[in-house]
């Protein structure tokens, strides 16, 4: 990936805008406040704005393509499109079907509510929106605001990334990042004023005794069932997403596309490379 070059535009913060098309997609659905703070931070990188977007929330949708049943869309205006879809749809459909005079030079996922670190990058949406851009060959970041941690829990606090997030991107793409990565970008749950700093860390693993399933019963009696994380913190390494988070600073983690475990696979080609196993 090249650096952007800037054209003469600025943005409110007297930065120079940048001559690129970008795309921006969700999970959480075309009504989103937080897509509404993505496209805040698109607006002020370049005039040229994008948005493809599912029709409802996709929230866990994971990396999934919707194979099996017909996708819709529905143009809200000259530039905004919803998808009865998810977000790996999204992208799909803007870069082969709705923006076709030219493509995109970003792809921007979010600003999804809520934190995609450690585990959550397997199940999330938003990432996934971020990935399907990378696979089809496009320079991709996604974009959180964690909420729950601070007094203010229930309250998300999208300036946070608002504030943050174009000088963040601005960086980025002026440092360029390979093409079989994708960038993770988590803003912590503290006023834009209180962030620490920014950190570029890996990815952490969460406390699975914090996954709790909820059980309650219908107006019939019948069970049904939450599944979630509960609202506490656990004790992660110094250097992941999750330490960062939970210190007030930004994450930011290059996500590499390829699943392969060099080392495991190095040892297993010792010992299984060569003739087929014999039949029992």
């Amino acid at each position: 990936m090249t650096p952007a070059k800037e054209d003469g535009g600025k943005g409110s913060s007297g930065a120079k805008k940048l001559p690129l098309r970008i795309l921006l997609t969700n999970d959480d659905g075309i009504h989103a406040p937080g897509l509404k703070a993505l496209e805040k931070i698109a607006k002020e990188l370049s005039e040229d704005v994008w948005v493809v977007a599912p029709e409802t929330e996709q929230s866990g949708a994971s990396h999934s393509l919707t194979l099996n049943d017909i996708l819709r869309t529905r143009q809200l205006s000259k530039r905004h499109f919803a998808v009865r879809g998810t977000p790996a749809d999204c992208v799909v459909m803007g870069v082969r079907n709705l923006i076709t005079d030219k493509p995109p030079d970003l792809i921007m996922s979010g600003v999804n509510r809520g934190s995609n670190i450690a585990d959550d990058i397997t199940y999330s949406g938003t990432i996934a929106g971020a990935m399907e851009g990378t696979l089809l060959g496009f320079p991709s970041i996604a974009l959180s605001q964690a909420y729950g941690f601070s007094s203010t829990r229930d309250k998300v606090k999208w300036s946070t990334a608002e504030h943050h997030g174009p000088e963040l991107v601005r960086r980025l793409l002026q440092q360029g990042w390979p093409s079989d990565v994708l960038i993770n970008i988590n803003f912590p749950d503290v006023a834009h004023s209180a962030v620490e700093k920014v950190e570029v860390t890996v990815q952490g693993k969460r406390d699975q005794s914090n996954l709790a399933i909820d059980e309650r019963k219908d107006g019939r009696g019948n069970p049904y069932y939450w599944l979630g994380f509960a609202w506490r913190l656990s004790n992660p390494p110094e250097g992941t997403d999750l330490k960062a988070i939970y210190s007030n600073r930004i994450s930011v983690t290059p996500l590499h596309l390829n699943l392969t475990h060099k080392s495991t696979q190095s040892r297993l080609k010792k010992v299984l490379d060569g003739s087929p196993p014999a039949g029992s």
